[in-house]
């Protein structure tokens, strides 16, 4: 029906012995299918992921099936540990067991109506067919259950072996149906360092606009696993090659501003680019086990976004961008909130673009500690993505001067860690609370009580750790003298 190939027998398949294994550990559930009279077959990213060597035990399973959701969930009851049908609806049905995850889904197709944002699912009754609607070859192969008859009718093992991205069917009609598969296109040359075919490229340029129907939702999650991969260079290319770009993060062309005719200043998209590279090298720069950073990521690559809205050509020819990062801040909070990013990732990011500039001002060192307190206090929480951050901004092919700023970053990093051990820098804040405040000058709770709390921590930035007795002298003082 097919043209099977057994997976044991094709020289190419280099993940047939793992597939034994989990063939071995979905045994009980496989032979619950198959007595009640149902097909099973791995499919999509666990077919791909074992042939390239990267389905482990943590892995999460894909699986395919002629059931019915319903019947998905009775054949889980009694083998899986957990069953979740929150996917029922577009055909897929999730459960676990031990520390493995799996989601099993009907043969279907999905499509998009032209002014709708949900696709709507159709069921339907042939693996074949199933494997011609998924969005690309590599993830049109199949391995029929529990016989490990090896299924690929479009190619997906020539692609995979070659590092090409091809659709099963005509890219056009393949984005048509879901527009969402122009940023898996480039999501997985990120993630797999794969050439996107010509015929695919050219699909999602005429077809960029089709991806205002798809929710916010979904085109960051597709955006944030670019951002994640291994070389998001690759793909933030691509979106920004074929146009899709406009429709995700228009900032990010927007970088690409002409040159002055002197070059005087830098092709602000390449150092985006560039930042985002060299922050991810230093992910690991303070914390050795740190996994990859999306709020770093995202810093990098925006950090500069507000430089457009802010050039200026001056007399002397030269460029400026003032405030750019001020500009950049808002911008980001404005864009990362339209594409519905969490409020803390939202805050993380902006408090990073305000603050990615403060470094330069410290110069050969000069700042007082003063000043070194307050770097840290208005970093907060981000100061090691910080850290990173500004070095990663260093982006001058002027071997002196990047390594002068990297010793005076250095320098303030050091400035910073003697200080800590001096004082408690993660947490300042004033020797007396508000109750401390109120007691003391008899007031009660109101502007008066903020103010002179404020005074207090300007206090403490200005001059450190001081006893409450201290505090309470600085205080009465104030209070007395006050305007």
């Amino acid at each position: 029906m097919y043209g099977p190939q057994n997976a044991s027998m094709d020289p190419h398949f280099s993940g047939a012995a793992h597939l034994v294994t989990i063939a071995a550990e979905l045994q009980g559930l496989v032979d619950r299918f198959i007595a009640a009279d149902y097909e099973i077959a791995l499919v999509g990213g666990s077919v791909r992921d074992t042939l390239i060597g990267r389905l482990d035990a943590a892995s999460d399973i894909d699986l395919t099936t002629n059931a019915r959701p319903e019947q998905i969930s009775e054949l889980l009851n009694g083998w899986a540990d957990s069953v979740w049908e929150v996917g029922a609806r577009f055909g897929t049905i999730a459960a676990r067991r031990g520390e493995r995850e799996l989601e099993i889904t009907t043969y279907r197709r999905e499509a998009y109506q032209p002014e709708s944002r949900k696709p709507e699912v159709t069921y339907g009754d042939s693996l074949a067919g199933d494997l011609q609607r998924r969005d690309f070859t590599i993830n049109a192969m199949a391995v029929i259950l529990p016989t490990l008859e090896f299924i690929d009718l479009h190619g997906g093992m020539s692609d995979l072996r070659e590092g090409v991205l091809r659709t099963p069917i005509a890219a056009e009609e393949s984005f048509q149906d879901d527009p969402l598969r122009m940023m898996r296109a480039a999501r997985f040359a990120a993630q797999l360092n794969m050439t996107v075919d010509a015929a695919v490229i050219a699909a999602m340029t005429s077809l960029a606009g089709r991806l205002e129907i798809v929710s916010a939702e979904r085109i960051r999650e597709e955006f944030s696993k670019i951002l994640m991969a291994t070389s998001p260079r690759m793909g933030l290319e691509i979106l920004t090659q074929t146009g899709l770009a406009e429709f995700v993060l228009p900032e990010l062309p927007a970088l690409q501003l002409e040159l002055d005719e002197h070059h005087r200043h830098k092709d602000v998209y390449e150092h985006s680019i560039t930042v985002l590279e060299q922050a991810i090298d230093l992910e690991s720069m303070h914390e050795p086990q740190c996994a990859p950073d999306l709020v770093l990521r995202l810093a990098a690559l925006l950090h500069d976004i507000g430089k457009p809205r802010t050039r200026k050509f001056e007399a002397d020819g030269g460029v400026s961008f003032h405030h750019h990062e001020v500009v950049g801040a808002r911008m980001v909070r404005k864009r990362l909130q339209a594409m519905r990013y969490p409020n803390d990732i939202v805050n993380s990011v902006a408090d990073l673009t305000e603050l990615h500039l403060r470094f330069h001002g410290y110069g050969t060192g000069v700042w007082s500690d003063a000043a070194v307190r307050r770097y840290v206090r208005d970093a907060g929480d981000q100061l090691l993505r910080l850290h990173k951050l500004t070095r990663a901004d260093c982006t001058t092919r002027n071997k002196r001067r990047a390594q002068t700023l990297q010793r005076a970053y250095d320098d303030l990093e050091a400035r910073i860690a003697q200080l800590a051990e001096q004082e408690e820098l993660d947490a300042i804040r004033p020797a007396l609370d508000g109750n401390q405040i109120m007691e003391l000058l008899g007031l009660t709770p109101g502007r008066e009580v903020g103010q002179a709390y404020r005074y207090l921590m300007e206090l403490r930035l200005d001059l450190g750790p001081m006893s409450q007795a201290q505090a309470e002298d600085h205080l009465r003082s104030w209070w007395a003298n006050r305007s």
